[in-house]
């Protein structure tokens, strides 16, 4: 475990860099990111606080039942937005134009059309669920290998 400083200071970051790594799951249409760029920006904010704290404090408040729940939660809703429009073709984009999801644009879209993109943001977001959860047990896994702990099942 490292200094108080060091500790205080990522707690303060880590608010700065989820927030940061959701940005890029949700503008991943608009702009260069999506849901694994994202999801790896957020992994990084965890791994700060491994480095920070140690594996053990971490593995107490990250349990390991609330990753596997994410990641095959972030996994269902990939597969579910991949076969509602299967009655076309496969991932047929049923929300574009939709009341929900926005207009279609009459010129392309814009920079601050967020909901013209139809399936990708909700497809972001279940890509981003599944990096950071499949991540994070990773590196938590690799942590407590590294520290001679014994990672159970």
């Amino acid at each position: 475990m490292l200094s108080k400083i060091v500790r205080t200071v990522a707690n303060q970051l880590i608010l700065f860099i989820l927030t940061f790594g959701l940005y890029i799951i949700a503008h991943g249409h608009l702009t260069p990111g999506g849901g694994f760029q994202g999801g790896a920006v957020v992994v990084s904010g965890v791994v700060m606080l491994l480095v920070a704290f140690n594996s053990q404090e971490l593995k107490k408040s990250l349990r390991e039942r609330l990753l596997t729940i994410m990641e095959s939660t972030g996994a269902l809703i990939f597969a579910i937005l991949g076969f509602v429009g299967i009655g076309t073709t496969f991932f047929y984009n049923i929300l574009v134009g939709s009341p929900v999801f926005g207009r279609i644009p009459p010129s392309g879209a814009g920079p601050g059309d967020f909901w013209t993109a139809g399936y990708i943001p909700p497809m972001n977001f279940a890509v981003g669920l599944k990096v950071i959860a499949g991540l994070t047990a990773v590196v938590l896994a690799l942590a407590l290998f590294a520290s001679g702990e014994e990672v159970e099942e």
